[in-house]
Protein backbone atom coordinates (compact mmCIF):
# COMPACT_ATOMS: atom_id res chain seq x y z
CA UNK A 1 0.00 0.00 0.00
CA UNK A 2 1.93 3.35 -0.82
CA UNK A 3 2.47 6.15 1.65
CA UNK A 4 0.10 8.76 2.33
CA UNK A 5 -0.06 11.87 5.00
CA UNK A 6 -3.15 10.41 6.25
CA UNK A 7 -2.27 7.00 7.64
CA UNK A 8 0.38 4.93 9.96
CA UNK A 9 2.47 3.34 7.06
CA UNK A 10 2.88 -0.17 7.41
CA UNK A 11 5.58 -1.96 9.32
CA UNK A 12 8.22 -4.18 8.38
CA UNK A 13 8.61 -7.15 8.63
CA UNK A 14 9.79 -6.86 12.38
CA UNK A 15 7.36 -7.64 15.07
CA UNK A 16 6.69 -5.73 18.25
CA UNK A 17 7.31 -7.75 21.52
CA UNK A 18 4.74 -9.62 23.25
CA UNK A 19 3.17 -11.04 19.58
CA UNK A 20 2.03 -7.36 18.60
CA UNK A 21 1.69 -6.06 15.48
CA UNK A 22 1.22 -2.28 14.14
CA UNK A 23 -1.17 -1.70 11.34
CA UNK A 24 -1.77 0.96 9.33
CA UNK A 25 -4.36 3.46 10.55
CA UNK A 26 -7.47 4.17 8.30
CA UNK A 27 -10.50 5.47 7.93
CA UNK A 28 -14.19 3.77 6.93
CA UNK A 29 -16.41 2.83 4.05
CA UNK A 30 -19.25 3.74 6.29
CA UNK A 31 -22.53 1.81 5.42
CA UNK A 32 -25.82 3.22 5.91
CA UNK A 33 -27.68 0.52 8.14
CA UNK A 34 -31.34 0.49 6.93
CA UNK A 35 -33.78 2.67 8.58
CA UNK A 36 -31.42 5.30 9.40
CA UNK A 37 -33.29 7.74 6.88
CA UNK A 38 -35.47 7.44 9.10
CA UNK A 39 -33.61 8.56 11.94
CA UNK A 40 -32.41 11.84 10.36
CA UNK A 41 -36.32 12.67 9.23
CA UNK A 42 -36.09 11.84 5.91
CA UNK A 43 -38.73 10.38 3.91
CA UNK A 44 -42.40 10.82 4.53
CA UNK A 45 -41.58 12.08 7.59
CA UNK A 46 -39.67 15.05 6.39
CA UNK A 47 -39.81 17.55 8.23
CA UNK A 48 -40.03 20.11 5.03
CA UNK A 49 -40.11 23.47 5.61
CA UNK A 50 -39.73 23.56 9.37
CA UNK A 51 -36.20 21.94 9.18
CA UNK A 52 -32.87 22.47 7.10
CA UNK A 53 -32.65 23.15 3.36
CA UNK A 54 -33.78 20.07 1.34
CA UNK A 55 -31.24 20.44 -1.41
CA UNK A 56 -28.52 20.75 1.73
CA UNK A 57 -29.77 17.05 3.07
CA UNK A 58 -30.21 15.41 -0.13
CA UNK A 59 -26.75 15.96 -0.87
CA UNK A 60 -25.72 14.75 2.92
CA UNK A 61 -28.13 11.42 2.01
CA UNK A 62 -25.77 11.33 -1.48
CA UNK A 63 -22.22 11.78 -0.01
CA UNK A 64 -23.20 9.14 2.81
CA UNK A 65 -24.75 7.19 0.36
CA UNK A 66 -21.75 7.25 -1.99
CA UNK A 67 -19.31 6.47 0.49
CA UNK A 68 -21.25 3.57 1.81
CA UNK A 69 -20.97 1.95 -1.15
CA UNK A 70 -17.27 2.61 -2.27
CA UNK A 71 -18.23 4.96 -4.97
CA UNK A 72 -15.26 7.30 -3.49
CA UNK A 73 -14.61 9.31 -6.57
CA UNK A 74 -18.59 10.36 -6.56
CA UNK A 75 -18.40 11.07 -2.66
CA UNK A 76 -15.65 12.76 -3.07
CA UNK A 77 -17.16 14.65 -5.91
CA UNK A 78 -19.62 16.57 -3.59
CA UNK A 79 -16.92 18.00 -1.27
CA UNK A 80 -15.13 21.02 -1.84
CA UNK A 81 -12.21 19.77 -1.79
CA UNK A 82 -11.83 16.09 -4.18
CA UNK A 83 -8.57 15.51 -4.42
CA UNK A 84 -8.04 15.66 -0.46
CA UNK A 85 -11.10 13.70 0.28
CA UNK A 86 -10.73 10.74 -2.15
CA UNK A 87 -7.19 10.49 -1.28
CA UNK A 88 -8.12 10.06 2.35
CA UNK A 89 -11.15 7.71 2.55
CA UNK A 90 -8.89 5.35 0.31
CA UNK A 91 -5.91 6.20 2.72
CA UNK A 92 -8.01 5.01 5.61
CA UNK A 93 -10.60 2.32 3.22
CA UNK A 94 -7.53 0.26 3.31
CA UNK A 95 -5.79 -0.93 6.42
CA UNK A 96 -7.52 -0.88 9.79
CA UNK A 97 -9.39 -4.01 8.48
CA UNK A 98 -12.81 -2.42 8.96
CA UNK A 99 -15.87 -4.31 7.13
CA UNK A 100 -18.72 -3.06 6.02
CA UNK A 101 -19.41 -0.86 9.35
CA UNK A 102 -22.86 1.33 9.46
CA UNK A 103 -23.59 4.89 9.75
CA UNK A 104 -26.59 6.47 11.60
CA UNK A 105 -27.47 10.19 10.59
CA UNK A 106 -28.89 12.05 13.79
CA UNK A 107 -32.33 13.43 13.79
CA UNK A 108 -31.18 17.11 14.10
CA UNK A 109 -29.52 19.24 11.70
CA UNK A 110 -28.19 22.33 13.12
CA UNK A 111 -28.32 25.12 11.00
CA UNK A 112 -25.77 28.04 11.90
CA UNK A 113 -25.97 32.17 10.95
CA UNK A 114 -23.93 32.15 8.73
CA UNK A 115 -26.13 29.21 6.38
CA UNK A 116 -23.47 26.31 6.90
CA UNK A 117 -25.26 23.04 7.82
CA UNK A 118 -23.97 20.33 10.34
CA UNK A 119 -25.35 16.64 10.22
CA UNK A 120 -24.18 14.62 13.15
CA UNK A 121 -23.93 10.58 12.35
CA UNK A 122 -22.86 7.51 14.63
CA UNK A 123 -20.05 5.27 13.23
CA UNK A 124 -19.81 1.35 14.31
CA UNK A 125 -17.18 0.30 12.67
CA UNK A 126 -16.58 -3.17 12.83
CA UNK A 127 -12.88 -4.19 12.92
CA UNK A 128 -12.18 -7.86 11.53
CA UNK A 129 -12.13 -10.54 14.25
CA UNK A 130 -12.40 -7.99 17.52
CA UNK A 131 -15.35 -5.84 17.48
CA UNK A 132 -16.82 -3.02 16.83
CA UNK A 133 -15.45 0.63 17.13
CA UNK A 134 -18.17 3.19 17.47
CA UNK A 135 -17.82 7.14 17.43
CA UNK A 136 -19.74 10.54 16.63
CA UNK A 137 -18.79 12.44 13.76
CA UNK A 138 -19.75 15.26 12.10
CA UNK A 139 -20.93 16.36 8.19
CA UNK A 140 -20.80 19.86 7.60
CA UNK A 141 -22.11 21.33 4.26
CA UNK A 142 -21.76 24.89 2.92
CA UNK A 143 -23.47 26.24 0.67
CA UNK A 144 -21.67 27.32 -2.79
CA UNK A 145 -22.65 30.28 -5.23
CA UNK A 146 -24.48 28.69 -7.29
CA UNK A 147 -27.39 27.77 -5.09
CA UNK A 148 -25.93 24.10 -4.34
CA UNK A 149 -24.48 22.44 -1.32
CA UNK A 150 -21.30 20.77 -0.93
CA UNK A 151 -19.65 18.50 1.95
CA UNK A 152 -17.05 21.43 3.51
CA UNK A 153 -14.31 18.94 3.30
CA UNK A 154 -12.10 18.62 6.86
CA UNK A 155 -9.85 15.65 8.07
CA UNK A 156 -12.13 15.65 10.90
CA UNK A 157 -15.87 14.04 8.74
CA UNK A 158 -14.02 10.86 9.06
CA UNK A 159 -13.15 11.72 12.75
CA UNK A 160 -13.43 14.17 15.12
CA UNK A 161 -9.64 13.37 16.17
CA UNK A 162 -8.16 13.28 13.14
CA UNK A 163 -5.92 15.99 12.14
CA UNK A 164 -2.75 17.22 10.43
CA UNK A 165 -0.48 16.36 13.36
CA UNK A 166 -2.56 13.49 14.47
CA UNK A 167 -3.83 10.41 12.78
CA UNK A 168 -4.63 6.31 13.88
CA UNK A 169 -3.04 2.84 14.30
CA UNK A 170 -4.47 -0.39 15.16
CA UNK A 171 -2.65 -2.51 17.65
CA UNK A 172 -3.45 -6.27 17.17
CA UNK A 173 -2.16 -8.98 19.32
CA UNK A 174 -1.87 -12.46 18.20
CA UNK A 175 -3.09 -15.54 19.64
CA UNK A 176 -4.89 -18.74 18.59
CA UNK A 177 -8.68 -18.50 19.00
CA UNK A 178 -10.07 -20.89 21.42
CA UNK A 179 -12.81 -23.09 20.34
CA UNK A 180 -16.58 -21.66 20.48
CA UNK A 181 -19.10 -23.91 21.30
CA UNK A 182 -23.36 -24.21 20.72
CA UNK A 183 -25.50 -24.63 24.13
CA UNK A 184 -24.57 -28.45 24.15
CA UNK A 185 -21.05 -28.87 23.53
CA UNK A 186 -21.31 -28.58 19.74
CA UNK A 187 -18.41 -26.81 17.99
CA UNK A 188 -19.44 -23.91 16.32
CA UNK A 189 -17.51 -22.75 13.06
CA UNK A 190 -17.59 -20.25 10.58
CA UNK A 191 -17.50 -22.53 7.64
CA UNK A 192 -20.65 -23.96 8.89
CA UNK A 193 -22.29 -21.40 9.79
CA UNK A 194 -21.46 -18.17 7.69
CA UNK A 195 -23.46 -15.44 9.47
CA UNK A 196 -21.56 -16.38 12.42
CA UNK A 197 -17.86 -16.09 11.28
CA UNK A 198 -17.53 -12.77 11.99
CA UNK A 199 -18.87 -12.79 15.08
CA UNK A 200 -17.03 -15.69 16.37
CA UNK A 201 -13.65 -13.43 17.66
CA UNK A 202 -15.87 -10.86 19.28
CA UNK A 203 -18.04 -13.89 21.52
CA UNK A 204 -14.91 -15.43 22.27
CA UNK A 205 -13.21 -12.03 22.99
CA UNK A 206 -16.10 -10.98 25.27
CA UNK A 207 -15.54 -14.27 27.31
CA UNK A 208 -12.06 -13.73 27.90
CA UNK A 209 -10.90 -15.62 25.00
CA UNK A 210 -10.08 -14.62 22.09
CA UNK A 211 -8.10 -12.05 19.85
CA UNK A 212 -7.03 -8.39 21.47
CA UNK A 213 -6.19 -5.05 20.28
CA UNK A 214 -7.08 -1.29 20.53
CA UNK A 215 -6.82 1.20 18.32
CA UNK A 216 -4.46 4.32 19.10
CA UNK A 217 -4.66 8.06 18.21
CA UNK A 218 -1.23 8.86 17.57
CA UNK A 219 1.17 12.01 16.73
CA UNK A 220 2.17 12.17 13.17
CA UNK A 221 5.35 13.07 13.79
CA UNK A 222 6.43 11.09 16.73
CA UNK A 223 4.18 8.32 16.60
CA UNK A 224 3.56 8.77 20.39
CA UNK A 225 0.19 7.43 21.55
CA UNK A 226 -1.81 10.52 22.68
CA UNK A 227 -4.99 8.44 23.64
CA UNK A 228 -6.70 4.86 23.28
CA UNK A 229 -9.93 5.47 20.93
CA UNK A 230 -10.86 1.64 21.36
CA UNK A 231 -10.04 -1.34 23.08
CA UNK A 232 -10.72 -5.09 22.25
CA UNK A 233 -10.79 -7.86 23.79
CA UNK A 234 -10.26 -9.22 27.78
CA UNK A 235 -7.31 -9.95 29.61
CA UNK A 236 -6.61 -14.00 28.75
CA UNK A 237 -7.34 -15.72 31.98
CA UNK A 238 -4.63 -18.86 32.36
CA UNK A 239 -7.22 -21.17 33.72
CA UNK A 240 -9.74 -20.82 31.10
CA UNK A 241 -6.77 -20.93 28.39
CA UNK A 242 -7.99 -24.60 27.01
CA UNK A 243 -11.12 -24.60 27.89
CA UNK A 244 -14.11 -23.59 24.42
CA UNK A 245 -16.08 -20.86 24.84
CA UNK A 246 -19.53 -22.10 25.44
CA UNK A 247 -22.62 -20.17 23.94
CA UNK A 248 -26.39 -20.15 24.39
CA UNK A 249 -26.60 -20.67 20.30
CA UNK A 250 -28.20 -23.59 19.29
CA UNK A 251 -26.23 -25.78 15.97
CA UNK A 252 -29.93 -26.66 14.43
CA UNK A 253 -31.75 -23.41 15.15
CA UNK A 254 -28.24 -21.75 13.71
CA UNK A 255 -28.18 -23.28 10.13
CA UNK A 256 -32.51 -23.77 9.84
CA UNK A 257 -32.22 -19.78 10.24
CA UNK A 258 -29.38 -19.51 7.60
CA UNK A 259 -31.12 -21.77 5.38
CA UNK A 260 -34.52 -19.46 5.67
CA UNK A 261 -32.49 -16.33 5.04
CA UNK A 262 -32.22 -17.88 1.09
CA UNK A 263 -36.10 -16.66 1.00
CA UNK A 264 -34.51 -12.96 1.50
CA UNK A 265 -34.30 -13.44 -2.66
CA UNK A 266 -30.71 -11.99 -2.47
CA UNK A 267 -31.96 -8.66 -0.64
CA UNK A 268 -30.42 -7.64 3.01
CA UNK A 269 -31.88 -9.55 5.34
CA UNK A 270 -31.66 -11.24 9.04
CA UNK A 271 -33.25 -12.76 12.02
CA UNK A 272 -32.63 -13.67 15.61
CA UNK A 273 -34.48 -16.62 17.66
CA UNK A 274 -34.37 -16.52 21.16
CA UNK A 275 -35.64 -18.10 24.12
CA UNK A 276 -39.02 -16.46 25.69
CA UNK A 277 -37.92 -17.93 28.98
CA UNK A 278 -34.32 -16.45 29.31
CA UNK A 279 -33.53 -14.31 26.45
CA UNK A 280 -31.15 -16.98 25.20
CA UNK A 281 -30.03 -16.33 21.95
CA UNK A 282 -31.07 -20.15 19.43
CA UNK A 283 -29.38 -18.13 16.02
CA UNK A 284 -28.68 -14.94 14.59
CA UNK A 285 -28.70 -14.65 10.79
CA UNK A 286 -27.69 -11.98 8.15
CA UNK A 287 -27.66 -11.90 4.65
CA UNK A 288 -25.23 -11.27 3.08
CA UNK A 289 -23.72 -13.88 5.52
CA UNK A 290 -20.39 -11.85 6.12
CA UNK A 291 -21.27 -8.57 6.20
CA UNK A 292 -22.93 -6.10 9.12
CA UNK A 293 -24.34 -7.63 11.58
CA UNK A 294 -27.98 -6.29 11.16
CA UNK A 295 -29.57 -8.31 13.43
CA UNK A 296 -28.03 -6.85 16.30
CA UNK A 297 -26.65 -3.91 15.40
CA UNK A 298 -28.52 -2.32 12.65
CA UNK A 299 -30.74 0.74 13.14
CA UNK A 300 -34.36 0.52 11.10
CA UNK A 301 -37.37 1.81 12.11
CA UNK A 302 -39.53 -0.79 13.18
CA UNK A 303 -43.23 -0.30 11.59
CA UNK A 304 -46.36 -1.77 12.58
CA UNK A 305 -43.95 -4.66 14.63
CA UNK A 306 -43.64 -1.62 17.38
CA UNK A 307 -47.30 -1.65 17.52
CA UNK A 308 -47.08 -4.21 19.90
CA UNK A 309 -45.09 -1.57 22.81
CA UNK A 310 -47.44 1.14 21.46
CA UNK A 311 -50.58 -1.61 22.22
CA UNK A 312 -49.30 -2.47 25.70
CA UNK A 313 -48.62 1.13 26.52
CA UNK A 314 -52.62 1.92 25.40
CA UNK A 315 -53.45 -1.42 27.35
CA UNK A 316 -51.51 -0.57 30.35
CA UNK A 317 -53.19 2.89 31.40
CA UNK A 318 -56.57 1.41 30.15
CA UNK A 319 -56.77 3.55 27.41
CA UNK A 320 -58.39 1.30 24.97
CA UNK A 321 -59.63 -2.46 25.01
CA UNK A 322 -59.14 -4.85 21.98
CA UNK A 323 -63.10 -5.26 21.64
CA UNK A 324 -63.74 -0.90 21.94
CA UNK A 325 -64.05 0.54 18.36
CA UNK A 326 -61.73 2.57 16.76
CA UNK A 327 -62.01 3.69 13.55
CA UNK A 328 -59.51 2.70 10.82
CA UNK A 329 -60.36 5.49 7.78
CA UNK A 330 -58.35 5.53 4.70
CA UNK A 331 -56.32 8.28 5.54
CA UNK A 332 -55.55 11.11 8.64
CA UNK A 333 -53.75 14.17 8.32
CA UNK A 334 -51.63 14.92 11.35
CA UNK A 335 -49.32 17.81 9.76
CA UNK A 336 -49.01 15.45 6.75
CA UNK A 337 -50.99 12.98 5.24
CA UNK A 338 -50.66 9.44 6.68
CA UNK A 339 -52.30 5.96 4.97
CA UNK A 340 -52.49 2.53 5.78
CA UNK A 341 -50.62 0.08 3.73
CA UNK A 342 -52.59 0.05 -0.21
CA UNK A 343 -54.67 2.83 1.77
CA UNK A 344 -57.22 0.13 2.74
CA UNK A 345 -59.68 0.96 5.70
CA UNK A 346 -62.31 -0.73 8.40
CA UNK A 347 -64.76 1.18 8.81
CA UNK A 348 -66.04 0.74 13.06
CA UNK A 349 -63.44 -1.87 13.63
CA UNK A 350 -62.76 -2.94 16.59
CA UNK A 351 -59.05 -2.15 18.36
CA UNK A 352 -58.22 -5.90 17.85
CA UNK A 353 -58.60 -5.31 14.17
CA UNK A 354 -56.75 -2.54 14.02
CA UNK A 355 -54.15 -4.46 15.00
CA UNK A 356 -54.53 -7.49 13.25
CA UNK A 357 -54.87 -5.75 10.20
CA UNK A 358 -52.20 -3.36 11.16
CA UNK A 359 -54.17 0.18 10.92
CA UNK A 360 -51.59 3.01 10.84
CA UNK A 361 -54.80 5.58 10.99
CA UNK A 362 -56.27 3.93 14.10
CA UNK A 363 -53.34 3.86 16.13
CA UNK A 364 -52.01 7.25 15.45
CA UNK A 365 -55.90 8.70 16.41
CA UNK A 366 -55.26 7.21 19.68
CA UNK A 367 -52.21 9.71 20.03
CA UNK A 368 -53.36 11.99 22.69
CA UNK A 369 -54.11 9.02 24.95
CA UNK A 370 -50.31 8.54 25.65
CA UNK A 371 -48.27 11.31 26.78
CA UNK A 372 -45.67 12.94 24.72
CA UNK A 373 -42.72 10.79 26.43
CA UNK A 374 -45.17 7.95 27.55
CA UNK A 375 -44.70 5.19 24.78
CA UNK A 376 -40.74 5.53 25.11
CA UNK A 377 -41.18 5.44 28.53
CA UNK A 378 -43.13 2.28 27.94
CA UNK A 379 -40.68 0.72 26.12
CA UNK A 380 -37.74 1.50 28.38
CA UNK A 381 -39.39 0.61 31.72
CA UNK A 382 -41.42 -2.43 30.82
CA UNK A 383 -39.25 -3.91 27.22
CA UNK A 384 -35.94 -2.78 28.50
CA UNK A 385 -35.57 -0.86 24.83
CA UNK A 386 -33.16 1.83 25.21
CA UNK A 387 -31.40 0.36 28.34
CA UNK A 388 -27.76 -0.73 28.00
CA UNK A 389 -27.50 -4.75 26.74
CA UNK A 390 -24.69 -6.91 27.29
CA UNK A 391 -25.33 -9.46 25.39
CA UNK A 392 -21.68 -11.30 24.69
CA UNK A 393 -21.24 -9.09 21.21
CA UNK A 394 -21.79 -5.91 20.10
CA UNK A 395 -25.38 -4.78 19.59
CA UNK A 396 -27.45 -1.31 19.21
CA UNK A 397 -30.27 -1.20 21.66
CA UNK A 398 -32.52 1.16 20.78
CA UNK A 399 -33.94 4.42 20.45
CA UNK A 400 -37.62 5.82 21.09
CA UNK A 401 -37.01 9.70 21.45
CA UNK A 402 -39.60 11.87 22.99
CA UNK A 403 -41.22 13.23 19.97
CA UNK A 404 -40.87 16.92 18.66
CA UNK A 405 -44.49 17.52 17.29
CA UNK A 406 -47.69 16.39 16.74
CA UNK A 407 -46.37 14.55 13.26
CA UNK A 408 -43.33 12.71 14.64
CA UNK A 409 -45.42 11.69 17.72
CA UNK A 410 -48.04 10.36 15.07
CA UNK A 411 -45.59 8.27 13.60
CA UNK A 412 -43.87 7.13 16.69
CA UNK A 413 -47.40 5.25 17.44
CA UNK A 414 -46.43 3.25 14.11
CA UNK A 415 -42.81 2.84 14.88
CA UNK A 416 -41.31 5.39 12.83
CA UNK A 417 -40.35 9.04 12.80
CA UNK A 418 -37.03 8.63 15.00
CA UNK A 419 -38.10 4.99 16.59
CA UNK A 420 -35.09 2.57 15.96
CA UNK A 421 -34.31 -0.87 16.72
CA UNK A 422 -33.03 -4.00 14.84
CA UNK A 423 -34.61 -7.71 14.76
CA UNK A 424 -32.91 -8.66 18.32
CA UNK A 425 -34.50 -6.01 19.90
CA UNK A 426 -37.92 -7.01 18.28
CA UNK A 427 -37.50 -10.42 18.95
CA UNK A 428 -37.22 -9.53 22.84
CA UNK A 429 -40.07 -6.86 22.73
CA UNK A 430 -42.28 -9.92 21.47
CA UNK A 431 -40.68 -12.66 24.22
CA UNK A 432 -41.67 -9.66 26.66
CA UNK A 433 -45.00 -9.26 25.53
CA UNK A 434 -46.19 -12.43 25.44
CA UNK A 435 -44.60 -13.90 29.00
CA UNK A 436 -44.77 -10.38 30.71
CA UNK A 437 -41.08 -10.15 31.95
CA UNK A 438 -38.14 -8.72 29.74
CA UNK A 439 -35.21 -10.89 29.89
CA UNK A 440 -31.97 -9.27 28.80
CA UNK A 441 -30.54 -11.06 25.32
CA UNK A 442 -27.66 -13.06 25.42
CA UNK A 443 -25.60 -14.96 23.52
CA UNK A 444 -22.76 -16.05 26.12
CA UNK A 445 -23.40 -17.35 29.52
CA UNK A 446 -22.62 -15.00 32.72
CA UNK A 447 -23.18 -11.43 31.16
CA UNK A 448 -23.59 -8.32 33.61
CA UNK A 449 -27.01 -7.69 33.63
CA UNK A 450 -27.67 -3.65 34.29
CA UNK A 451 -31.36 -3.23 33.42
CA UNK A 452 -33.70 -2.71 35.10
CA UNK A 453 -37.79 -3.43 34.11
CA UNK A 454 -40.94 -3.79 35.62
CA UNK A 455 -43.71 -6.51 34.46
CA UNK A 456 -46.57 -6.67 32.37
CA UNK A 457 -49.51 -6.85 34.13
CA UNK A 458 -50.97 -10.31 33.41
CA UNK A 459 -54.32 -9.17 32.06
CA UNK A 460 -51.94 -6.51 29.36
CA UNK A 461 -49.78 -10.32 28.66
CA UNK A 462 -52.89 -12.20 28.09
CA UNK A 463 -54.61 -8.94 25.66
CA UNK A 464 -51.36 -9.04 23.65
CA UNK A 465 -51.14 -12.93 22.99
CA UNK A 466 -54.63 -12.67 22.19
CA UNK A 467 -54.52 -10.38 19.41
CA UNK A 468 -51.38 -11.26 18.22
CA UNK A 469 -52.71 -15.20 17.57
CA UNK A 470 -55.82 -13.39 15.92
CA UNK A 471 -53.06 -11.85 13.42
CA UNK A 472 -52.49 -14.92 12.21
CA UNK A 473 -55.63 -16.62 12.03
CA UNK A 474 -57.84 -13.82 10.86
CA UNK A 475 -54.73 -10.85 9.93
CA UNK A 476 -51.82 -9.87 8.05
CA UNK A 477 -49.82 -12.84 9.37
CA UNK A 478 -51.97 -15.56 8.04
CA UNK A 479 -49.13 -16.90 5.69
CA UNK A 480 -47.96 -18.72 9.00
CA UNK A 481 -51.39 -20.26 9.82
CA UNK A 482 -50.22 -23.67 9.22
CA UNK A 483 -47.41 -24.13 11.19
CA UNK A 484 -48.38 -26.32 13.83
CA UNK A 485 -48.59 -25.08 17.56
CA UNK A 486 -50.04 -22.17 18.69
CA UNK A 487 -48.04 -18.90 16.70
CA UNK A 488 -48.51 -15.38 17.11
CA UNK A 489 -47.90 -13.02 15.13
CA UNK A 490 -47.24 -9.41 13.58
CA UNK A 491 -46.15 -8.03 10.23
CA UNK A 492 -45.02 -4.34 9.69
CA UNK A 493 -44.25 -2.60 6.41
CA UNK A 494 -41.47 0.88 7.61
CA UNK A 495 -41.12 3.23 4.84
CA UNK A 496 -37.24 4.45 4.63
CA UNK A 497 -37.21 7.07 1.71
CA UNK A 498 -39.16 8.57 -0.67
CA UNK A 499 -37.13 6.99 -3.21
CA UNK A 500 -36.76 3.17 -1.64
CA UNK A 501 -38.90 0.25 -1.18
CA UNK A 502 -40.43 0.02 2.04
CA UNK A 503 -38.51 -2.89 4.57
CA UNK A 504 -40.70 -5.86 5.59
CA UNK A 505 -40.19 -6.63 8.83
CA UNK A 506 -42.30 -10.04 11.07
CA UNK A 507 -41.96 -11.36 14.32
CA UNK A 508 -43.34 -14.33 15.74
CA UNK A 509 -43.29 -16.77 18.50
CA UNK A 510 -44.45 -20.15 19.42
CA UNK A 511 -43.93 -22.23 22.71
CA UNK A 512 -40.62 -20.71 24.15
CA UNK A 513 -38.97 -19.56 20.97
CA UNK A 514 -39.94 -15.59 19.65
CA UNK A 515 -38.29 -14.63 16.08
CA UNK A 516 -37.64 -11.52 14.48
CA UNK A 517 -37.07 -10.98 10.63
CA UNK A 518 -36.23 -7.62 8.51
CA UNK A 519 -35.96 -8.15 4.55
CA UNK A 520 -34.61 -4.63 3.45
CA UNK A 521 -36.60 -3.29 0.67
CA UNK A 522 -38.79 -6.32 0.60
CA UNK A 523 -42.10 -4.02 0.23
CA UNK A 524 -44.31 -5.95 3.01
CA UNK A 525 -43.72 -8.05 6.02
CA UNK A 526 -46.48 -11.07 5.23
CA UNK A 527 -44.97 -11.31 1.52
CA UNK A 528 -41.20 -10.99 2.55
CA UNK A 529 -40.62 -11.77 6.06
CA UNK A 530 -42.97 -13.75 6.40
CA UNK A 531 -41.73 -16.83 3.92
CA UNK A 532 -38.84 -17.05 6.47
CA UNK A 533 -40.43 -17.07 9.58
CA UNK A 534 -42.29 -20.03 7.69
CA UNK A 535 -39.43 -21.51 6.23
CA UNK A 536 -37.38 -21.80 9.96
CA UNK A 537 -40.24 -22.62 12.37
CA UNK A 538 -41.13 -25.66 9.75
CA UNK A 539 -37.56 -27.00 10.06
CA UNK A 540 -37.04 -26.84 14.10
CA UNK A 541 -39.00 -28.78 16.92
CA UNK A 542 -42.16 -26.58 18.83
CA UNK A 543 -39.60 -25.99 21.46
CA UNK A 544 -35.82 -25.98 21.84
CA UNK A 545 -34.40 -28.38 24.47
Amino acid sequence: MPDSPYLTPPPGRRRPRGGVRAVSAVAVVLAIAAGGSYAAGLGPFDRGDDGPDPAAMKQARAFLADWAAGRLPSAAGRTTRPDQAQEVMQSFTAGLDIDKPALTAAPDAKEADDGTLTVPFTARMPITGLGTWTYESRLPLREQEDGGWKVDWRLSVVHPRLSDTAKFRLEREEQAPPEVTDRTGTSIKGADHPSLAPLLGSIAGSSGGGPRGAVELIDRATGEVERTEARFGKEPDPAAEDRPVRTTLDAGWQSAAEQALAEADGKNAALVALRVDNGEILALANSPAGGFNRAASGTYAPGSTWKIVTSGALLLKGAVAPDDVVDCPKHLTVGKEFHNVETSEHPGATFRKDFTESCNTAFISLRGKLADGELGKVARTYFGVGQEWHVGLPTYDGSVPVPKDETEKAASMIGQGRVQANPLIMASVTATAVSGEFHQPSVTPGNEDGTRTEPLPGQVVSQLRGMLRATVTDGTAHVLADLPGEVGAKTGTAEVSDDQDNNGWLVAHRGNVAVAVVVEEGVTGGGSAGPIVHSLLSAVPDDPS
